[in-house]
């Protein structure tokens, strides 16, 4: 049964993924999520309900257009199996429990901020501003009152810890260092990760970033690489793994 519960929760992971994939496409470009309807950007064929499939489409179409025949980018198939995998973790790391919603809630977020940096180097607003929203929310009715305002805190002094390392860095390198988003998104970061961890994310994507930002610059001649991504990265293995303060002076002792 715990099985089955695994495979549903995947599969429910794979088709949110395919839906945060267009509203990350289409945002930054202010286009409308819902309308026009899916449609092969090659050809704008609407999408038929079996072509709509997470996963299943893209293998049964051989990773291309069933009009056109032009080939769809893989990196749709590997976001929506990315969130279903995450999906995936997120309840085996929570459980069937209240906590789960928030996780859920703030990978979801993250999905989308990926597809729309990665793309567009663009970390949407209103993405921010509708996920902070939601997770303050959910935040207040699940852990109650003085954990809201708790969070409140670790938000506000993760968004100015990050303000200080973006002027810090624009002085040192005498150029915009980092992206008026990234600063807004440590505001989310710690309203779900706890001020201390807010700060760790940052360090952990650097760390996972180094040797992917270290080849993209090769191929990059304007030296501009999405810094979101690699946030997310961080946050996600700090909230999957627990990892506290305690966690950490425990790792000290050692």
């Amino acid at each position: 049964m715990e099985y089955l519960i695994f495979i549903l929760v995947f599969i429910i992971g794979t088709v949110f993924g395919s839906f945060y994939n267009v509203v990350g496409y289409r945002l930054p470009k202010g286009e409308s999520i819902v309308m026009p309807p899916s449609h092969c950007p090659n050809c704008n064929t609407r999408l038929g309900v079996l072509e709509l499939f997470p996963v299943i489409s893209y293998i049964i179409q051989k990773g291309k257009c069933k009009h056109c025949k032009v080939k769809i980018s893989p990196f749709y198939i590997i976001f929506e199996l990315l969130t279903g995998l995450l999906f995936l973790l997120s309840y085996i790391s929570f459980g069937a429990s209240l906590e789960l919603i928030i996780a859920l809630t703030f990978i979801s977020m993250l999905i989308i901020i990926v597809v729309s940096d990665y793309n567009y180097m663009i970390i949407c607003d209103e993405v921010l501003i509708f996920f902070g929203i939601i997770l303050c929310a959910e935040i207040f009715m699940i852990n109650g009152p003085e954990a809201f305002i708790k969070a409140i805190t670790s938000g506000v002094l993760a968004f100015l810890t990050m303000f200080a390392l973006k002027k810090f860095g624009d002085v040192i390198f005498k150029k915009e260092s980092m992206g008026g988003g990234d600063i807004k998104l440590m505001f989310i970061f710690g309203l779900v990760l706890g001020y201390p961890m807010a700060i760790l994310s940052i360090f952990l994507g650097s760390i996972i970033g180094l040797p992917i930002s270290l080849i993209m610059l090769k191929k990059n001649t304007e030296h501009i690489i999405p810094f979101g991504p690699f946030l997310a990265a961080g946050a996600i293995i700090i909230l999957l793994l627990h990892i506290d303060i305690n966690t950490l002076l425990n790792l000290y002792n050692i």
